[in-house]
């Protein structure tokens, strides 16, 4: 079966085994390169962190401004002329200041000023930055929970999984953002003190711990129940036969085999993350001042929608070019990952 008779009479071995076999990984990597909507996502996902990145030289050589500290009675040089970055009103009566609008020039206040004076583009960026950092560590702890609850419930089973279960079932009992706007509220005024660590009220780990701690139900769930039906497997079964360590059954045969769910979470559970986030920072009860994030930033250009609104339309820009990169990168490692996919391969 795996020889042909070549032309000559010989034997000359088969195509398929020609090839070289490529494991489960490099046939998920290249799934995920033949996806092309997949491919775009990544590219932009990586020029949003680049530019983020760049924040601190942004604001330092191009704006030169600090981004966290008002300007109301500042100026600048455009086109050879000083500009009051505080300009006199053109609405209504004419009382009182507009900040300037977008220069559209690659320099200071290219997309203007806000209520204080700042530069938009440089907060952008900022802001931007606190919120990928916010999404990405609220990611990572709330997969750590949820892997831990998950695999050791539907491992072990008996007490352990009617305490975590219940435990999981008193958090999926509150919506999402009610249970996060709760603790928020309660958590904003307070230090936490857990052992030798202690996080104060205005640090960016209170949102991480809580945008974190409230989606942990909505990933352990699909572990355990993964893992309840990984335990019933015949190699699972064969290893517990042997008398082989729980620990090591965990290790090396539930939790490879847990690790491509895990996987497709991320770029899932990171733009959730981003959004909550940004909701809460809208409210005042997520990143606090002087830091910013994309949602800080909406809350401050709420008041200059009729006069300036790309104050509040640049973030929920960000927001959306964001939140949807990753869900399309989303899409395209869950089908990468799935076994049950087909690769169209062509054939020269």
């Amino acid at each position: 079966m795996g020889e042909v008779m070549s032309g000559g009479g010989g034997i000359a071995p088969a195509a398929s085994s020609r090839r070289k076999s490529r494991g489960p990984w490099a046939t998920a990597w290249r799934k995920l390169r033949r996806d092309r909507a997949a491919m775009a996502a990544v590219v932009l996902l990586a020029v949003i962190v680049v530019l983020c990145l760049c924040a601190p030289l942004y604001a330092a050589y191009v704006a030169k401004s600090d981004p966290f500290q008002s300007n109301l009675n500042g100026s600048f040089v455009l086109d050879g002329k000083t500009v009051a970055v505080m300009q006199p009103s053109t609405t209504g009566l004419g009382l009182g200041v507009t900040p300037i609008g977008p220069t559209w020039q690659f320099g200071p206040y290219m997309l203007g000023a806000d209520n204080q004076g700042r530069d938009v583009a440089a907060r952008l960026l900022y802001g931007g930055l606190n919120s990928l950092l916010i999404g990405t560590m609220s990611t990572l702890i709330c997969l750590l929970l949820a892997t831990l609850l998950g695999t050791f419930s539907g491992f072990f089973g008996g007490v352990v999984d009617t305490v975590v279960s219940r435990l999981l079932d008193v958090l999926w009992a509150f919506p999402i953002f009610f249970l996060a706007i709760s603790l928020s509220i309660v958590l904003i005024n307070k230090s936490i003190s857990l052992g030798p660590i202690t996080i104060n009220s205005g640090s960016l780990w209170l949102p991480i711990l809580i945008v974190g701690i409230v989606y942990v139900p909505y990933v352990a769930r699909p572990i355990r129940g993964q893992v309840l039906s990984l335990k019933q497997s015949e190699f699972v079964l064969a290893s517990i036969g042997l008398g082989v360590p729980a620990h090591r059954i965990l290790l090396r045969d539930i939790l490879p085999n847990v690790s491509t769910t895990i996987i497709v979470f991320v770029p899932l559970m990171m733009a959730l993350c981003i959004l909550t986030e940004s909701a809460l920072s809208f409210l005042s009860i997520g990143v606090q001042p002087p830091a910013a994030s994309w949602g800080t930033i909406i809350q401050d250009g709420q008041n200059l929608l009729y006069t300036r609104p790309l104050v509040a339309v640049a973030p929920g820009v960000a927001i959306a070019l964001t939140v949807l990169a990753l869900n399309v990168l989303g899409d395209g490692v869950r089908d990468a990952l799935d076994p049950r996919s087909k690769v169209r391969i062509r054939v020269g």
